[in-house]
């Protein structure tokens, strides 16, 4: 398996991070990788979304994990791997929140692979990270 995160530290409130987060047909608007970013379906575990890279074809995820105000996952077939993407937001203790942005390679080959794709998924989870608290700061 190979894994990445990339973390930031906000003033801002679970909550509102979240409510970014949640509202899937609008990532474009922080996501800077992406063109377009659809729900197919109700905000719940199981339901797909379609995204559609700048300059690439539409791929289609799973969401994985939904736990309110907390976590947001969801995973993608690629060629034989399962990537998973999470954004994890924790509380802290002096008010704010920490958000962690994790995409984790798995399955027959990742370690060879994760090294080689891995690095190229997440070139911009800064910048997109910095987009989704500019967002929540609205």
């Amino acid at each position: 398996m190979w894994t990445h995160e990339h973390t930031a530290e906000t003033p801002l409130t679970r909550e509102a991070i979240w409510k970014v987060l949640a509202d899937i047909d609008n990532w474009a608007r922080w996501d800077t990788s992406m063109e377009s970013v659809a729900l197919l379906g109700p905000f719940a575990v199981g339901s797909q979304l379609s995204m559609t890279p700048i300059g690439q074809d539409a791929i289609v995820s799973t969401i994985s994990e939904i736990t309110e105000n907390e976590r947001y996952a969801d995973e993608t077939e690629f060629n034989g791997l399962t990537l998973r993407f999470s954004h994890t937001l924790v509380a802290l203790p002096a008010g704010g929140t920490r958000v962690v942005h994790r995409l984790e390679i798995d399955g027959p080959g990742a370690d060879a692979a994760g090294p080689e794709i891995g690095p190229m998924i997440t070139e911009d989870f800064p910048e997109a990270m910095e987009g989704l608290l500019r967002c929540a700061a609205e």
